[in-house]
């Protein structure tokens, strides 16, 4: 892997996961009404979403990016 093949990958990750983080927080205020119609565990969706859901959505993208940064940055150094 060249470095300019790292670079584009890179940025392809971080882009799609600013994208998920975008889109997690966007759709869980902007859809608050609609789901406060649903329950879980007898809280209303968007509350959950708003207090948990989101929070473990950004935890699991902070661990999805470290995982597969670590791999891309192993393969660049093993063909450097």
């Amino acid at each position: 892997m060249d470095n300019r093949t790292h670079w584009r990958a890179t940025r392809r990750l971080t882009a799609a996961l600013l994208l998920a983080w975008l889109m997690t927080g966007f759709f869980a205020v902007f859809f608050a009404r609609e789901l406060a119609g649903l329950t879980i565990f007898g809280w209303p969706l968007s509350f959950y979403l708003a207090a948990q859901g989101a929070s473990l959505v950004y935890l699991a993208l902070i661990g999805l990016y470290a995982r597969r940064m670590r791999r891309l940055d192993r393969e660049y150094r093993e063909n450097a």
